[in-house]
Order: structure tokens, then C-alpha cells, then sequence
């Protein structure tokens, strides 16, 4: 009893500690230490398997800022990313209110194109999307349009790969919609009515400040998806150039330059440079997307 009166106090202040220790220890093994040892590789010059060649300060830095490569790829990220975002994200909404009037058959019937592998997804949209052969040329001809060529032409390109990126996520992110408006309180609702508002209005006064949090949770995890891209324009090259983005890098986004750097020409130190660059924007991405949903979605 003496024992128990003197250690319980002690035991009590650690056991948090204790609780909360394994999500630090493998944030630390997986999260922390990749980082501070990329940061380390970055600044040698570093080949894949040969190891460390020496010191080199910023010189990887240096180079990457000054690297046309880059930037195509930086743009092609920029320009894949919001083609397949604002479309996606205002596409869910709209599926998300017209899920909550419907049955639940009906929900899981918009998640079916995330559980399809990317592979066969890139094969279907492949075959859809072929110059000559393909079935959205073949209408696009029926209204006058010339067959397009969507894996050389830089546009149609980004198009290309927007849509497989909608195709994907559309249903995931209008399901978490829809919990977020079965959140919102028929309170809300009830009273908005009664003053007179009408569909368009309670949306806009009532669901859309009541569903901010996901909101905002959605633009930021598709920007940092978006510019991490990589699974979709890599399948989407039929040529496969290991990386290259199509015969003259029309769409290569950053991660597919990276993976062409570090596992092409086994240069690790200037792969890990840009690695660094890619953090920095993407925290940089998330959170002018952040600052813009808290404009337009008003309190």
C-alpha cells in the first residue's frame, strides 16, 4: 500500500509519454530522419550506388535553379495540377449534393474508379484517348474536329492526364463532402428557410461555411498530391522514356524529373536538391490554397 501511495503519481506523469511514445518513434524512423538525411545527400555530390564524392555545398541548389528541365516540369505540374483540381473539387460538391438526396447504393457506386488500379485505368484512357483509333477522336470528328494527337500535343497532353487524375479522385472527394453536409446541423437549414433563402442561397450561406474544415483538408491534400504527381503522366506515356514525359517533356511533371535524375542518371545529391525545392513548394502550394479557400468560403 506505502508503495502504491508513492510511486502512482510518478507513473501517472509518464504513462502519457508512454502512450503517445511509437507515433513519435516511427514519425521520427519514417518522417524525420529521410528528411534531415535527404538535406545531408543534397549537399554532396552523391551517386545512387557508388555513395558519397565529395562535398559540394549549394552547388545542387545553385543548378537546379538555373536548370530549364526544371522549370518545364514545374510548369507542366502547375498547369496538370489546376486543370485536374478546381474541375475535381467543384465536380464533388456537386455530386456530393446530389448524393445526400439519394440512396446509399448510389454512393458507392462514385468510389468504384478509386479502387480500379492506375495501371488499368491509364490502359482504358490510353485506348480512349489513341489518335486514330480512339472513341473520343472518333466523336470529336463527328461535330468537325481534326483527331488530336494527346499524347504529343503539350495541351492535350495536360488534358489527357487531368482527366485520368479526375477519374480517380472525383468520387473519393465527393464522398467526404457529403459526410461533411450530413454534419451540418437541419437547424441551419430550417432557419434559412424560413427567412426566405433559396436553394442556391442555403448552399451557399449554409453548406459551404458548415463543410469549410473539408474543404480546405481537400484542397490541400490535392495539392500536395498534385504536385507529387507522378503515377498518372508516367503511365500515360506510351513511348516509356523512363521518366521523360512524352518525345520532348510536354508533360513531365517535377516528380518524373526527379525520378528520371536519380534513377536514370544515378545522380542521388541533385535528386535529393530537388527534393528539398519540391518540399518547400508544396508547403508553399498548400498554403496559398489555403489562404484562397478561406476567401471565397466566407464564415
Amino acid at each position: 500500500m506505502w508503495t502504491t501511495r508513492v510511486r502512482a503519481p510518478g507513473a501517472r506523469a509518464v504513462a502519457p509519454y508512454l502512450l503517445v511514445a511509437p507515433f513519435f518513434l516511427v514519425f521520427g524512423a519514417f518522417g524525420v530522419f529521410p528528411l534531415v538525411r535527404t538535406a545531408w545527400v543534397s549537399v554532396h555530390r552523391w551517386h545512387l550506388i557508388g555513395g558519397d564524392e565529395g562535398f559540394r555545398g549549394l552547388d545542387n541548389f545553385r543548378h537546379l535553379l538555373g536548370d530549364p528541365l526544371f522549370y518545364n516540369a514545374l510548369g507542366n505540374t502547375v498547369s496538370i495540377f489546376l486543370l485536374a483540381t478546381v474541375p475535381q473539387l467543384a465536380l464533388a460538391l456537386c455530386i456530393a449534393t446530389l448524393l445526400a438526396r439519394r440512396r446509399p447504393a448510389w454512393q458507392v457506386l462514385v468510389l468504384v474508379p478509386n479502387v480500379v488500379p492506375v495501371v488499368a485505368v491509364a490502359l482504358v484512357f490510353g485506348q480512349l484517348l489513341g489518335r486514330d483509333y480512339g472513341i473520343v477522336n472518333f466523336l470529336l470528328g463527328q461535330v468537325g474536329v481534326g483527331p488530336i494527337s494527346w499524347q504529343a500535343e503539350t495541351w492535350a497532353a495536360h488534358l489527357g492526364v487531368a482527366v485520368m487524375v479526375m477519374w480517380r479522385w472525383t468520387g473519393y472527394t465527393a464522398l467526404l463532402y457529403l459526410a461533411a453536409m450530413r454534419s451540418v446541423p437541419r437547424e441551419l437549414y430550417e432557419a434559412a428557410a424560413l427567412d426566405g433563402a433559396g436553394g442556391w442561397q442555403r448552399f451557399r450561406v449554409v453548406t459551404l461555411p458548415g463543410i469549410r474544415p473539408t474543404v480546405l483538408f481537400t484542397v490541400v491534400a490535392s495539392a500536395i498530391g498534385g504536385v507529387q504527381m507522378f503515377t498518372e503522366p508516367q503511365l500515360f506515356d506510351g513511348s516509356g522514356l523512363a521518366g521523360a514525359g512524352g518525345s520532348d517533356r510536354q508533360f513531365q511533371t517535377v516528380a518524373m524529373y526527379l525520378y528520371e535524375v536519380g534513377f536514370g542518371r544515378f545522380d542521388a545529391g541533385y535528386a535529393a536538391a530537388m527534393t528539398w525545392v519540391l518540399f518547400l513548394f508544396c508547403a508553399a502550394f498548400a498554403a496559398t490554397a489555403v489562404v484562397l479557400v478561406r476567401r471565397l468560403v466566407s464564415r
